[in-house]
């Protein structure tokens, strides 16, 4: 990479490389049956695409995520985000869609209440 970047700049620009902040990857464990109905639920009861909950992985990780599951091994962590229409996350013009972040929180109170009982 460092060789991409420095051989043959255009302009006799000056391209300076400095090695920065990585932090460990993180992938969530699969979860109990009891927390991936509770999210399927959840997703049925508050979100109307009429299509059944899924996940996936975005983009990098959360390095604090890793380190909470170096921390509570045995704990089952879920990342949830807020990307509905129009979301640009962490663009200049970064928004939170609103109905999805009221229907977020309705769902994560469903998902504690459900998996607290």
């Amino acid at each position: 990479m460092t060789e991409k970047l420095t051989k043959d700049v255009p302009y006799n620009a000056k391209v300076t490389l400095s090695s920065g902040h990585a932090g460990s990857g993180w992938c969530m464990k699969v979860l109990s049956p009891a927390l991936s109905k509770s999210i399927r639920d959840a997703g049925a009861m508050f979100y109307e695409s009429g299509k059944p909950t899924e996940s996936y992985g975005m983009g990098g990780s959360i390095p604090f995520l890793s380190e909470l599951g170096d921390m509570y091994p045995e704990s089952e962590i879920v990342a949830f985000g807020v990307l509905g229409p129009d979301s640009n996350a962490h663009g200049p013009n970064e928004m939170i869609h609103i109905d999805y972040s009221r229907r977020l929180t309705m769902a994560l109170a469903h998902i504690i209440q459900s998996v607290a009982n």
